[in-house]
């Protein structure tokens, strides 16, 4: 709520504070191309076949590395495109999910000299940040993107919870009783630290 000095996100991070969390930009890629009958494929354009050359590119292309979180990384999550298989595609896209490390521009700019191979847009950028800590509590930076950026409103962030991200969207998804049940003496600690410093 609106005057909150702090906010602490319950994020899971196995307990720790976590220094940073990297931020996100998703594009989608679009190739055009001009459908006509497969069995002769040398007078039409395949979508498909410019998407696919685009995405081989886009692993040669050099991405920002940073000292905290490391080097930019990325998924292509979806792939869409064709309408059957006798018949060469006019359409195809990919989305694609870049867990950034500084400006999201910076990459951008460097997904964009895939055009005119494929048109990039711009769907999504969250920016990564940097987070209040506290002493003697451990620390590590993630490589995941939270809501923090859009909660500015709710005071000085921090991020911390139990459970792994790395079960996350997995059917093994879980917080154990006992990390859980510690978090909550963690929890009154972080604010006990953090209203004594107000």
């Amino acid at each position: 709520p609106p005057g909150s000095r702090f906010l602490i996100d319950g994020e899971p991070t196995g307990s720790k504070l976590a220094t940073g969390t990297r931020g996100v930009l998703r594009v989608r890629l679009r190739a055009r191309g001009r459908a006509g009958h497969s069995s002769a494929p040398h007078l039409f354009e395949s979508a498909i076949d410019k998407l696919i050359d685009a995405l081989v590119r886009l692993r040669e292309i050099a991405l920002p590395s940073h000292p905290m979180f490391g080097g930019t990384f990325y998924t292509v999550g979806l792939i869409e495109g064709g309408v059957a298989p006798n018949v060469v595609p006019a359409h195809a896209a990919a989305e694609i999910l870049f867990r950034i490390v500084g400006d999201a521009g910076d990459v951008l700019r460097a997904v964009k000299t895939l055009e005119p191979l494929v048109e990039v847009e711009d769907v999504l950028r969250v920016p990564p940040v940097r987070l209040h800590t506290v002493p003697g509590v451990p620390t590590e930076s993630f490589p995941f993107t939270t809501d923090v950026p859009l909660l500015s409103a709710w005071g000085t962030p921090l991020l911390m919870g139990p459970g792994s991200f790395l079960v996350a969207h997995t059917d093994e998804e879980h917080v154990a009783l006992d990390e859980f049940d510690a978090s909550i003496d963690l929890y009154v600690r972080l604010m006990t630290e953090l209203l004594a410093g107000v």
